[in-house]
């Protein structure tokens, strides 16, 4: 599909392409401000996995008969198309049910046989649980240790810090493209340069920047990204793994099963190619079926597009937030996606989502499974409203009354 223009572009249409935004909460019209979380689904993708339920259904790589055959099709088909929208190769594109999973799998196939006593494992202050826990549970495995780069009050990465800490002890680095909490986004093509000039291998979560922005991996030059594909218009549990074809070849499967193998013998078996060798066991068929029909919606639109419409949206939010007094936004990076944290002045981040809910208002509180980033900054929890293209100039308005409401009751 060709990507429309952005003279062409109707955001009131787009809007109207995502059923459930049309519903109302609580007797009022819902304010869907929380895509960081998960985001909405188009009709195209939910018809298309409604179409693979009714019309296609088998299971992938075995069957040689016709629905067999289609269903195979469809899944491999998604995968080339996701693969063409982040410029990557195919083959070299692990499907997963998403982003906690892919790293958990470079952290047991690729960081366990390898790390020793004295390594160490770099990761950032702002990363999510998924790109700390892992490595946690690696480093005691294997002797290893943590370092963490910390960031500036501005929730910006300290760059001195973080290339300071790239001492020759280094093995790993595990980096977020964009912060789930502060919205920053991180100069992940410069920072994976210097790691590679080092010889250390770099894990980057993109999460919360696929969903966002255009994303060339290739650009890049990480040796794997992990991506969600809930976050970007996809089904739940669906996702991928890219990662450079040499450290592919090298690494042993993650769990055994079915389709991860050539040949299996009780004296030994012997195993399949990457991707498959990592996709053990029945996939998410029609999770997938419906990436590859989120993909197709992404790119009709144009990244790009997608990428102006939300800054647009993210600039009048902050303006309206910072014009309000008892308002603190936490993370104010220059570079920031649509995510946006904030804290009101004598109310928890808890009760503040609760009665905004009432309201309407879809927002996030807690973590954000980011809990040494909240003992950064010294709080437990925050809001944070998270935009998407679909959202509205109207909508950040009518949060902004809920909000003034909201703060009005809790005195």
């Amino acid at each position: 599909m060709n990507a429309a223009s952005p003279q062409t572009i109707d955001w009131t249409r787009v809007r109207g392409d995502f059923p459930l935004l049309a519903r109302q909460v609580h007797g009022k019209p819902l304010v869907y401000l929380d895509s960081a979380n998960t985001g909405q689904k188009p009709a195209s993708v939910i018809q298309c996995v409604d179409d693979f339920y009714r019309c296609h259904n088998a299971n992938v790589s075995r069957a040689v008969h016709a629905l067999g055959n289609e269903a195979t099709e469809a899944y491999e088909g998604a995968r080339t198309r996701l693969a063409r929208h982040l410029n990557v190769r195919a083959d070299d594109l692990v499907l997963t049910s998403g982003t906690t999973f892919a790293i958990n799998l470079v952290a047991y196939s690729w960081a366990l046989p390898r790390l020793r006593p004295g390594d160490v494992i770099l990761l950032t202050r702002m990363e999510h649980h998924a790109n700390i826990v892992p490595w946690q549970l690696v480093a005691e495995r294997t002797g290893a240790s943590i370092r963490v780069a910390e960031v500036t009050a501005e929730g910006v990465l300290d760059l001195d810090g973080l290339r300071a800490a790239m001492t020759s002890q280094v093995k790993l680095l595990g980096l977020t493209h964009v912060s789930n909490v502060l919205g920053t986004v991180n100069p992940v093509r410069d920072i994976c340069r210097e790691a590679r000039r080092r010889g250390i291998v770099t894990v980057v979560d993109g999460s919360q920047a696929v969903p966002h922005m255009p994303v060339d991996i290739a650009a890049i030059g990480c040796d794997f990204y992990a991506f969600t594909g809930h976050k970007m218009c996809g089904p739940t549990g669906t996702g991928g793994l890219w990662g450079r074809r040499e450290h592919l070849d090298a690494m042993p499967p993650f769990l055994g099963g079915g389709e991860m193998i050539r040949q299996v013998r009780f004296e030994g078996s012997t195993f399949n190619d990457p991707p498959h060798r990592f996709e053990a066991g029945t996939p998410n068929i029609a999770g997938h079926v419906g990436l590859g029909a989120a993909v197709d919606y992404l790119d009709a639109l144009g990244m790009d597009h997608i990428a102006a419409r939300e800054a647009d949206l993210l600039s009048h939010l902050t303006e309206s937030m910072r014009a309000e007094a008892g308002v603190r936004i936490i993370g104010t990076a220059p570079d920031k996606a649509a995510v946006t944290s904030f804290l009101v002045d004598g109310a928890h981040a808890h009760d503040l989502a609760t009665l905004l809910d009432l309201e309407g208002v879809a927002v996030r509180s807690g973590h954000h499974c980011a809990h040494p980033l909240m003992d950064f900054y010294g709080v437990p929890a925050t809001c944070r409203a998270s935009i998407a293209f679909y959202n509205t100039h109207g909508e950040i308005d009518a949060f902004m009354v809920a909000l003034r409401k909201v703060r009005r009751l809790l005195g």
